[in-house]
Parts: C-alpha cells; sequence; structure tokens
C-alpha cells in the first residue's frame, strides 16, 4: 500500500522518547474531568473506560495510556514502523493499559470489541475510502459511545495544495524525494504565498515527517464544514460539537464586528460554522465529537430552560485569566490558548467576577448564584461555554430534570 510505505518511510507525528511531562499534566483531575465531559456532559464522570486510537501513529495511542491509566487503550495503525515507536513507548513506561496492533482502522473490526470512545485524527483525510472507513468506526462504538474526529480543512491548507500540486507537475515525489531540495523550493517562495504565512506560524513543518506529511502525501482529502457534517451523517453518526466551538460561531471574536444583519441568532448552527470558516479563511483542520445516530439521548447543551441552573462548570485547562492594564469597565479577559485564532477572547465585567471565581468544578450554578441574578448568570456562562472556557458537568441536571 502507498500509504503505508509513505508512514514507513515518514512516520509521523515525529517519534518521542520520553512521556514523563505528559504525565505530569494529566495529573490534574480537573484536567482528565473536563475532557471526559468535552464528550460526556450527561454521563457520570469515569476513568475506567475503553478507548481505540484509529490511526495512532508514532505516540498516540502510548499518551492515551498515559492520559488514563484506568481505561483500556487500543492503538492500531497500518504503518509498522509506527507501532513499532509505539510499542517502544510502552515498554518504556510500562503501560500495561495499553494494546497496539498493526491493523488498517477499516478492520476495526476484527478486534472483535466495542468502545466507549473512538479517537480518530488526521486519518479519514489519507484514506481511499474515507466512508468506509468512518462505518467501520461507528460499528465499533458503543451505543452511548463518542467519536472525536479530525479532518483537514481546505479554504485554510489552500497554499498546501498548491505547493503539492507543484510538486507532482514537477514529479518530485516521496520515497525519492530530496528534503534539502525541497527546503531550498520553498525558500523561494513569492512574497503573498498562501503557504509563507503557515510556513512561519507552524513550528512542525521544520522536520523532514511533517513537511513530507504536508506536501508529499500520495492521499490527501479536505473536507469544509457542511462536507465534513454531511459524511458524519450519511456514515451513521450525529455531529454532537466542536471540540473548541467558539471559532465557529458568529458571536465571538472577529465575527462580533459583522453587521448584525450577517449574523442573526436565527440563523442555523451548521450555517453560522460554514460561515464562520469562509469568513476567516485560514482553518486548516475541523475537530469534532460525533455520536451514533441510533442513540436516543444525544447530549446537549441548552440555556433554554432552567437545566442550566444544575449544571457544574469545569474551567478549561488550556484558559487564562489575564487582569492587568485593563479598562475600569473590565474586571478580567479569558483568553483559552487552545485556540489559534487570536481574536477570540472573552471580557468579563466586575459583576461577574465573583460568579466566574467561584468556579470549582464541584458547585452547580444554582449553589454558586449568591445574590447574582439568574439572567446575569445565564449571560455568563452561556458566554463562558461559547468561548471555550468551561466544560459542564450535566448530570445533575439530568437526574432532577427541567425545573
Amino acid at each position: 500500500m502507498e500509504v503505508e510505505a509513505f508512514y514507513d518511510r515518514y512516520p509521523y507525528p515525529p517519534p518521542i522518547e520520553d512521556l514523563a511531562a505528559y504525565r505530569q499534566r494529566w495529573q490534574d483531575p480537573q484536567r482528565c474531568r473536563a475532557d471526559f465531559h468535552l464528550f460526556w456532559p450527561t454521563r457520570r464522570y469515569r476513568k475506567d473506560h475503553s478507548i481505540l486510537v484509529a490511526g495512532c501513529g508514532t505516540s498516540q495511542g502510548a499518551r492515551y495510556a498515559v492520559r488514563w491509566p484506568a481505561a483500556q487503550i487500543t492503538g492500531i495503525d497500518i504503518s509498522a514502523t509506527s507501532v513499532q515507536y509505539t510499542e517502544e513507548l510502552k515498554r518504556r513506561h510500562q503501560l500495561d493499559n495499553l494494546e497496539v496492533r498493526r491493523l488498517p482502522l477499516e478492520r476495526a473490526a476484527d478486534l472483535g470489541k466495542r468502545f466507549d470512545q473512538v479517537v480518530c485524527t488526521g486519518v479519514l483525510h489519507h484514506l481511499s475510502d474515507p466512508d468506509a472507513g468512518l462505518r467501520a468506526l461507528r460499528e465499533v462504538l458503543k451505543p452511548h459511545g463518542a467519536i472525536h474526529l479530525m479532518v483537514y480543512a481546505p479554504y485554510g491548507r489552500s497554499g498546501i495544495y498548491m505547493l503539492q500540486e507543484f510538486c507532482r507537475r514537477v514529479g518530485f515525489r516521496a520515497p525519492d524525494a530530496d528534503y534539502g531540495d525541497l527546503l531550498l523550493a520553498l525558500k523561494a517562495l513569492p512574497t503573498g504565498h498562501p503557504l509563507l504565512n503557515l510556513l512561519h506560524e507552524t513550528p512542525d513543518f521544520q522536520t523532514e515527517a511533517a513537511l513530507a506529511d504536508a506536501l508529499l502525501h500520495p492521499q490527501d482529502q479536505a473536507y469544509s464544514v457542511p462536507q465534513l457534517l454531511a459524511l458524519i451523517k450519511r456514515n451513521g453518526l450525529t455531529f454532537g460539537r466542536w471540540l473548541r466551538q467558539a471559532p465557529y460561531s458568529l458571536r465571538p471574536g472577529l465575527m462580533s464586528r459583522i453587521p448584525l444583519t450577517m449574523r442573526s441568532p436565527e440563523i442555523p448552527a451548521e450555517d453560522q460554522a460554514a460561515a464562520a470558516e469562509v469568513f476567516r479563511g485560514t482553518m486548516t483542520r475541523h475537530s469534532a465529537v460525533a455520536y451514533r445516530d441510533d442513540r436516543p439521548d444525544i447530549p446537549r447543551i441548552d440555556f433554554t430552560t432552567n437545566e442550566w441552573l444544575d449544571y457544574v462548570p469545569i474551567r478549561m485547562p488550556d484558559t487564562l485569566t489575564l487582569r492587568e492594564q485593563l479598562p475600569a469597565e473590565i474586571a478580567a479577559i479569558l483568553v483559552n490558548r487552545a485556540h489559534t485564532q487570536r481574536d477570540i477572547c472573552l471580557p468579563v465585567r466586575p459583576n461577574e467576577l465573583p460568579l466566574l471565581e467561584a468556579i470549582d468544578g464541584y458547585r452547580t450554578i444554582r449553589e454558586m448564584l449568591g445574590t447574582a441574578s439568574r439572567d446575569a448568570a445565564r449571560s455568563l456562562f452561556e458566554r463562558l461555554w461559547l468561548h471555550d472556557q468551561v466544560v459542564f458537568d450535566a448530570t445533575r441536571s439530568e437526574s432532577m430534570g427541567t425545573l
């Protein structure tokens, strides 16, 4: 197989030897709880779920085994080189909860297992038949499971696709391509070429494997927002949410400067996301959460009823609270470092600060209210959620019902 041979020659992501720092980051219980409830807001928190990492590369399966030591992790990949690197990490870090198999994800059913979570990031767009691959993953997902998908996006990668076409036209192909020649060609790119910003802003492109993966890959298909949503729907899944949802809304950041006539709240969420993608023009990938379409209770966060009062807000681990040199009417600026769009931030007013500071990851909004008005609290927590500042543990509202 051409793709298999490609990754044996250019293992990606670049192999690593040590996961100690990664392990330390995931010692934080709030990080773990936030990650869990991002996928399952209405499910009781647990650490012993089963995870399939489909296309685990050189280290992703091992990372999940470190992240969730009580969970059972299975990593599959078509590349013997990638499997070998993952096996070495397993031995070095004594990851007894990790099983690694050399297996194409289209044959995931051969594992004879079903999983609470399937992680497939950066893989579907390299398959000859992405639909068949996604259907295969859906079949090994438990009825109440969640899939984390990441696929390439077309508009932000326009420069990459131009250079892919250039390499094809001049006969510059893997595995015989010379890395030094490729670097020389990239240095000659004219000012204003769409690839230049990516080259300057993405440190990953400094390695041979990363450049080969971007520019010389034999199979590469990107998906716009409508195309990804259609891919999910026609393969027996239902879209849940964007992993980072703020960039797909017409409300945060630069999108808030658009005239109100162009960003009505009545615009369906799917159209908002598609509009945001083409207006921003820089998204290089889409990461989404999806569920089986035969699941009767697709998890949703809802502020239209009073259920939100019994949500437990959990701060996202990559958020920053800035308090210095701000106008008097602004008490803090919240930034999520996981956003690649630097315009997205959330101002917090002085009267909202006590509620923000009351978030401990265990109390419900109702328990935190104090003298704050419900309308003010609803506005704040809806904005925190929209800006990827919090996720919610909604299990209490599920058990208590709408009040």
